[in-house]
C-alpha cells in the first residue's frame, strides 16, 4: 500500500463503520488523483464498498458476508460534499426519520442550494431539489431535520405528543444545539423548539 492509501484506510476505520465518503474528504492527505486511486484500490481489495461514481461506504459488516445498504442521510450528505452544496432532508423524509410518520417516500427527496437532479445509487434513487435560502437555514443537520419535519406537519398538528416524540429521539446535546439554532426559523417553529429543548433552556437560565 502507498502511504496515502494507508492514511486513508486508517481514517476510514477510525470513523467507524456505516459512513459514506468521497475522495474530497481526504484531500488533506494527498492529491485528488492519489485519493481516487487509493479508494479504487481499497474497493477492489474489499476493504470498502463502491456505491457509485466517487461514492464509497465503509460497510457495517464485511462485504462478502452480506449486501450492505448505506444510510440515506449519509449518502445525501456525501452528495452535497461532492458539489459543495448544502443538503437537508425534505419535510416528509425528516418526519419519517424522527418517527413522526410511518410513511416512507418512494423516492427520498432532499433540499439543496445546488442544482436539482436525480441520482441513482445502487437500487435507490435520490431526488435533490433546489430550494430557496429561507428553506435551508444555516443550522446543524439535526436542527434542519427538526425544522423540516415540523414545517411538514404544520402548526396545527404539532401537539404535545409530537413535541415529546422529538424530545425523546434527541440527545441532550442535540436538544441544546437545537435550542441554539432556534433563531434560524419561523416564530411558531422556534416556540416548538423551545418546548422540545425545555430542559436545556432551564439549564441555560440557571447558569
Amino acid at each position: 500500500m502507498s502511504a496515502v492509501q494507508d492514511q486513508i484506510l486508517a481514517r476510514i476505520r477510525a470513523g467507524g463503520r456505516g459512513h459514506v465518503f468521497i475522495p474530497k474528504d481526504f484531500l488533506d492527505l494527498g492529491s485528488r488523483d492519489a485519493a481516487d486511486q487509493a479508494l479504487s484500490r481499497l474497493a477492489k481489495l474489499g476493504a470498502i464498498q463502491r456505491l457509485g461514481r466517487g461514492l464509497y461506504l465503509y460497510p457495517s459488516r464485511g462485504i462478502a458476508a452480506v449486501a450492505v445498504s448505506a444510510d440515506q442521510d449519509e449518502i445525501a450528505a456525501a452528495l452535497g460534499r461532492q458539489t459543495g452544496s448544502q443538503v437537508v432532508p425534505s419535510g416528509a423524509v425528516a418526519a419519517n426519520r424522527l418517527g413522526l410518520t410511518r410513511q416512507i417516500p418512494a423516492v427520498p427527496l432532499y433540499l439543496t442550494d445546488g442544482r436539482t437532479r436525480r441520482v441513482a445509487i445502487g437500487g435507490s434513487v435520490f431526488q435533490l431539489r433546489h430550494a430557496a435560502p429561507k428553506d435551508l437555514p444555516a443550522a446543524s443537520q439535526t436542527s434542519s431535520m427538526v425544522f423540516q419535519a415540523l414545517r411538514h406537519l404544520g402548526r396545527e398538528s404539532v401537539d404535545d405528543r409530537v413535541i415529546e416524540r422529538i424530545r425523546k429521539g434527541l440527545t441532550a446535546e442535540q436538544r441544546a444545539e437545537l435550542l441554539g439554532d432556534a433563531g434560524y426559523t419561523t416564530d411558531w417553529i422556534s416556540a416548538a423548539v423551545r418546548q422540545i429543548a425545555k430542559d436545556e433552556a432551564d439549564v441555560v437560565l440557571h447558569v
